[in-house]
């Protein structure tokens, strides 16, 4: 499936990144990529999983990058419903 975002959430000093994939059904994946030394091969995995067995910083990471994407979306529904009830 061709996803619709991809953003960075982590890059640790080793370099290793771990980014955030979200498809087309809205479903969101984490994708590791290992650094080269470490054979660099990617993988993939529902975030929903990730949040459950990973406990380091790209855990903390992710959960405040999903915590400021729905801050953002509430908001912007906020202000659709402002600008709706709004009087002209």
């Amino acid at each position: 499936m061709v996803s619709d975002d991809l953003k960075e959430v982590y890059c640790s000093s080793n370099g290793d990144t771990w980014l955030l994939e979200k498809v087309a059904t809205g479903q969101l994946f984490v994708i590791h990529q290992p650094n080269l030394p470490s054979g660099g091969l990617r993988s993939r995995i529902p975030a929903e999983e990730f949040l459950k067995r990973s406990q380091g910083p790209e855990r903390l990471a992710l959960l405040r990058m999903l915590d400021e994407t729905n801050k953002s979306e509430l908001d912007e529904a906020s202000l659709k419903a402002v600008m709706r009830d709004c009087p002209l």
